[in-house]
């Protein structure tokens, strides 16, 4: 029978996940906890380097725990811990650090595009605005992987650098002290998830940045509000209509179930159902699935609920794994 691997997923604490990160993002990971011993972090300290404000921090990591236990995780099953309550993942960021060279992360993704954007903007220093945070992201992550020994790490494919770079961080590593103790290399695991199909409300990609996203748990009212202000052409009501060249359908079609959907498809395309009533589906259709989630989520984000406790416990048995990584890591590279 083969050994079981460990899937280890890092969660960025952005606030109030939306509807393409639940399409590409929460529910394959959902499906794929049933199946594997599967460990999700919150990345609060990778937050820092953007967000300033303690008391939104705070409640982002909040939010989307709640957001992730809401839509159905299971503590039970899956270790959902916060990165800053294990603190041997920084040991091993730092044991990593003298073992990664300065010129690979030259040439990170993120610290080249921050230099890109100062040189187009005709600035001298090229570093300005570089803390060290995100010039050594690259290693902190390899630490969250590494200390957990993960096996696959699902990621999207624009995120493929991470894994190899943790991957040649390992190789190092392993290289310097294998004959004690070497890392297992992880593999990447790249989903082909449906949210770079997923219209926003302006029918571009959904993404928070063009601010055209519609969040899982707004309320009852302002949901119905947002779908209502989806654009639509002036197609009279009488009139047949192309579903696909419509992002309200396109949203239908990802979240009702295929009878319904078709039968959507087939009255719009013989004429006799307006853009109004299409946007009433497919409020109907949020609605119903993410009404029982939304509750879930108030609840969870309460004072003195249950979310604490869960982050507790899966700091517990999240720390378990990794102070006996590093028990090996100590011993490997004669840190007493």
């Amino acid at each position: 029978m083969a050994a079981t691997k460990t899937y280890l997923t890092g969660i960025q604490t952005s606030g109030m996940p939306h509807l393409g990160n639940y399409i590409g993002a929460i529910r394959p990971a959902l499906e794929a906890a049933r199946e594997h011993d599967s460990m999700y972090f919150l990345a609060d300290y990778h937050a820092l380097n953007s967000v300033r404000d303690p008391a939104k921090l705070r409640h982002d990591v909040r939010s989307v725990a709640a957001t992730w236990l809401a839509c159905g995780l299971d503590p039970e099953r899956t270790v959902l811990y916060r990165q800053s309550s294990v603190p041997e993942v920084f040991e091993l960021a730092t044991v990593l650090g003298a073992v990664t060279a300065k010129g690979l992360m030259n040439r990170a993704h993120a610290y080249k595009a921050a230099r890109d954007r100062n040189a187009e903007a005709g600035v001298d220093d090229l570093d300005a605005g570089v803390n060290m945070g995100l010039f050594n992201y690259p290693v902190l992550m390899a630490a969250d992987i590494l200390v957990m020994e993960a096996d696959i790490v699902p990621v999207g494919r624009d995120q493929r650098q991470h894994i190899e770079y943790t991957a040649d961080i390992a190789g190092s590593f392993n290289h310097l002290y294998g004959a004690a103790y070497a890392f297992p290399v992880p593999e990447g695991e790249f989903p082909e998830g449906e949210s770079s199909l997923l219209p926003g409300t302006d029918g571009r990609k959904m993404s928070k940045s063009y601010d055209n996203h519609i969040p899982l748990f707004l309320p009852e009212n302002k949901l119905k509000k947002l779908v209502r202000r989806i654009p639509t052409d002036s197609t009279p009501v009488e009139d047949p209509k192309d579903p696909d060249t419509s992002a309200v359908f396109q949203l239908l079609e990802h979240f009702a179930d295929a009878d319904r959907t078709a039968a959507v498809r087939k009255r719009l395309e013989a004429g006799g159902m307006g853009w109004g009533e299409l946007k009433n589906e497919l409020f109907d259709v949020l609605n119903g699935l993410f009404g029982p989630m939304r509750e879930r989520y108030d609840a969870l984000m309460e004072p003195d609920s249950e979310l604490d406790a869960v982050l507790e416990d899966g700091a517990e048995r999240a720390r378990a794994r990794a102070k006996a990584t590093m028990a090996k890591v100590r011993a490997a590279t004669g840190i007493a």
